[in-house]
């Protein structure tokens, strides 16, 4: 799931809930999304499709500073099975369910929530992360703790974000993530789908966003470059740029 979108439902959460409020009905809001991105890229390296990847969720926040939601993506690309080094091609389905609580006082804001990865035809990566988050006005750093092993993780790996949003001229918005792994190498899982662990931490990604409105319509446009950088078994990945619509609707 993209942290991005973690982060933005959190922020969500947190504007129901406003610092030192006086007592009010409890509220709630529904919400959904939909979109398409030429490819989906996981985490600044993964290439989890060869082509274009149709994506789309729906998220509940509650004025309490509760929410939870459900996050999906087509699937299609080739990933090791069983210690197969041709690798194993298949096309499937991501599932990201995610609940956790939000909050903000005195201008800095907090997130905690877990994440449960489901796959459909996909072996070894139902996984569960830990999510940590706090921010000021417009940075944020947060902390996904990975639970268990599979295929794309082991227990004890850290995915570490820093991020930072601001509105540009003529209705534009930028947007800049720094990714950075730690990696835990204890894994019997993983051993046995002859995955590796090489380096104790890498540089992941520094993604670069510019979106903005098309025009009345409810959707928006986005372009990001990604400067890549290494995965767990230290391979160096190449930059790439990922173009993509989206359209938010309430519910």
């Amino acid at each position: 799931m993209q942290t991005r979108k973690l982060a933005k439902l959190a922020v969500a959460a947190t504007l129901a809930v406003p610092a030192f409020a006086l007592p009010m009905a409890a509220q709630a809001e529904v919400t959904g999304n939909i979109g398409v991105v030429s490819k989906y890229i996981l985490r600044g390296i993964g290439n989890e499709n060869s082509g274009a990847a149709l994506q789309g969720g729906f998220d509940y926040s509650h004025s309490s500073g509760f929410y939870a939601g459900w996050w999906g993506s087509s699937l299609d690309y080739i990933y090791d099975k069983d210690g197969d080094e041709e690798g194993y091609s298949t096309t499937g389905f991501e599932n990201d369910f995610y609940a956790g609580f939000a909050g903000e006082a005195a201008g800095f804001s907090y997130n905690i929530g877990v994440i449960q990865y489901y796959y459909l035809n996909i072996d070894d990566s139902n996984l569960t992360e830990l999510v940590l988050g706090a921010g000021y006005g417009p940075f944020s750093l947060q902390a996904q703790y990975l639970l268990n092993d599979g295929v794309w993780g082991n227990s004890g790996d850290i995915y570490w974000t820093a991020s930072y949003e601001t509105a540009l001229p003529y209705d534009f918005n930028l947007g800049l993530t720094l990714g950075y792994y730690t990696y835990d190498d204890d894994d019997a899982g993983n051993d046995k789908a002859g995955f590796t662990t090489l380096e104790t931490s890498n540089f992941r990604h520094f993604n670069v966003t510019l979106s903005r409105p098309i025009g009345s319509t409810g959707a928006d446009m986005s372009v990001t470059y990604i400067v890549a950088g290494k995965d767990r078994e230290d391979v160096d990945y190449d930059n790439t740029m990922v173009f993509g619509i989206s359209y938010a609707f309430d519910i």
